[in-house]
């Protein structure tokens, strides 16, 4: 289904991004506004400006795993929500992406994000906002990630 790209782990207890939702147990609902926004939604620009425009980072949701359905329901999450959704959608339109957890050894914290696959470059986003730095690698998204403050 999904790449699974799991960078600079140190422990999934103590990481910031609890929930992380196993998109292989997803199965689609029967709820025709739901599958209306997914099909709508076939590009990283648009899943992301969707995201932007329509959920909430909210920490009241760390602890609480949601599926792509249950988040576009209750519209607030965290990072693995977000990440979960995006790369969803992804592979609903046959994008390629990564969901990609970031541990943060000076905090022992944890971060994910979705990197995005076309065309031979690389995109990401992180949390609800969408970077389209045409990166040539993965590690060039690790580095601006790093280098920005996007999380």
């Amino acid at each position: 289904m999904k790449h699974l790209i799991i960078l600079l782990i140190i422990s999934l207890i103590f990481s910031g991004c609890y929930s992380i939702y196993d998109l292989n147990n997803f199965i689609m609902p029967d709820d025709l506004d739901f599958i209306r926004i997914i099909e709508y939604l076939d590009t990283p620009e648009k899943i992301c400006e969707y995201m932007m425009n329509c959920f909430t980072y909210d920490l009241n949701y760390r602890k609480t795993i949601l599926s792509p359905y249950d988040l576009w329901k209750v519209k607030k999450g965290v990072c693995g929500d977000f990440a979960t959704f995006s790369n969803f959608l992804a592979d609903y339109h046959s994008i390629d992406s990564y969901f990609t957890l970031i541990t943060f050894y000076e905090i022992i914290d944890g971060h994910a994000i979705t990197i995005f696959e076309e065309n031979g470059v690389y995109s990401y986003s992180s949390n609800l906002e969408y970077f389209n730095i045409n990166a040539t690698s993965i590690k060039e998204i690790i580095n601006h990630f790093d280098n920005c403050t996007c999380y």
